[in-house]
């Protein structure tokens, strides 16, 4: 009887600490840590794999959209604490970012696109950036506003959307754009959703939420569309992956091919700026121009 009653103290002892274990998103401390656990996962320095597909269409005042390409994306990418005195314990994440555009009717990776607007044949620039890392995020901000995360609970399951306006100077255009327009205007929009069990109880190393990604934006430069009205809609889904080997075909050759250092995230402490589809063709374009000895044109 005796051991009967310490197997069963010994029980009840595990399960409440199993149960001392849930974070609780009320916390800012605790959900600070899911918005570490949804974008990488609990280990500092372990790599984290998203995946995702989908479509990009135009969309052009007077016509009906186009379905112009398929997409095939993955981001690998890795996190790291981060302490401040003030703010508490936080992180900070750095990632690579990798976008083809495959043909919508083969599912092949496009390599030359007929811009069925101008006439014209392109070379299709894939989306290939890095880095693409994060600031460092933390309980308090740094006038001890706390945080408080955006997802709410419907049962098993959290809904977490992220929306992320863009209006920027645009690295293609010239020093005036503030008087005759060519700003970078975009929205991208991640929408997560992720099992509660899974993603409050630490007893999981990490989690694996689902993820729908959205983008409306100007047309890509490499389309050479000179100022056109209209724009692009990106809509994929994706999730968390548990390893790299688990991405498509397609996007593991494409990788081995053109983008080998795509396997692994930069390195934790990494200070360079983040990368973009326009600063990265920027310098395809400047390359070129340097190469041929073409100077850039200019008005009058």
């Amino acid at each position: 009887m005796t051991r009967f009653l310490s197997l069963t103290l010994m029980l009840l002892a595990t399960t409440t600490a199993a149960q001392a274990k849930m974070l609780d998103p009320a916390k800012p401390e605790d959900a600070t840590e899911i918005s570490k656990r949804v974008q990488c996962g609990e280990a500092d320095g372990q790599p984290a794999v998203y995946h995702w597909a989908g479509n990009v269409y135009s969309r052009v005042q007077g016509e009906p959209d186009r379905l112009l390409f398929k997409g095939e994306g993955m981001n690998i990418r890795t996190c790291v604490t981060v302490n401040d005195p003030k703010r508490g314990k936080g992180w900070r994440m750095v990632s690579k970012e990798i976008m083809l555009y495959l043909d919508p009717k083969t599912g092949e990776v496009m390599r030359k696109w007929s811009n069925p607007w101008t006439g014209e044949t392109v070379d299709v620039f894939q989306i290939a950036n890095d880095p693409v890392n994060q600031r460092a995020q933390f309980p308090y901000a740094a006038d001890g506003t706390p945080f408080k995360s955006s997802a709410r609970r419907e049962g098993r399951w959290f809904f977490q959307p992220f929306e992320v306006p863009l209006f920027y100077t645009n690295v293609l255009g010239g020093e005036y754009q503030d008087y005759v327009g060519g700003k970078y205007h975009a929205m991208e929009i991640f929408d997560f959703a992720y099992d509660a069990e899974e993603m409050l109880n630490l007893k999981n190393k990490t989690a694996y939420p689902i993820v729908s990604w959205v983008r409306i934006s100007d047309w890509m430069p490499w389309m050479k569309m000179r100022g056109r009205q209209g724009q692009m809609v990106f809509n994929a889904m994706g999730n968390k992956l548990k390893s790299f080997d688990e991405l498509p075909k397609v996007l593991k050759d494409e990788v081995a091919l053109n983008y080998p250092g795509y396997t692994t995230p930069p390195p934790i402490d990494d200070p360079r700026p983040n990368a973009t589809t326009w600063t990265e063709y920027k310098k395809l374009v400047d390359e070129q121009r340097a190469k041929s000895g073409e100077k850039p044109k200019s008005g009058h």
